[in-house]
């Protein structure tokens, strides 16, 4: 099984997507600055996940989430939280 996730900054304004096949070491990863694309924004909360069987799917499912219809769609989720 995959994950794709996104989080956001906590004080800052930015919203990262990935996948990973274990997502609550991933998290640790990115909050514990271990992640060099999004040290600098941490800390992070988990904004969005979805579980899918494979890789393919979920990298089909992360591509969509980075698209400026998934973005958007990510905004107005972590405004609303």
């Amino acid at each position: 099984m995959f994950y794709v996730y996104a989080i956001s900054s906590k004080d800052k304004n930015y919203i990262y997507v990935g996948l990973t096949s274990n997502l609550k070491e991933r998290l640790k990863r990115h909050n514990g600055l271990r992640e060099r694309t999004t040290k600098f924004y941490a800390p992070f909360k988990l904004l969005y996940s979805e579980q899918v069987k494979t890789r393919i799917e979920a990298r089909v499912r992360e591509k969509y989430w980075k698209s400026g219809v998934g973005k958007e769609k990510l905004r107005s989720l972590r405004d609303t939280m």
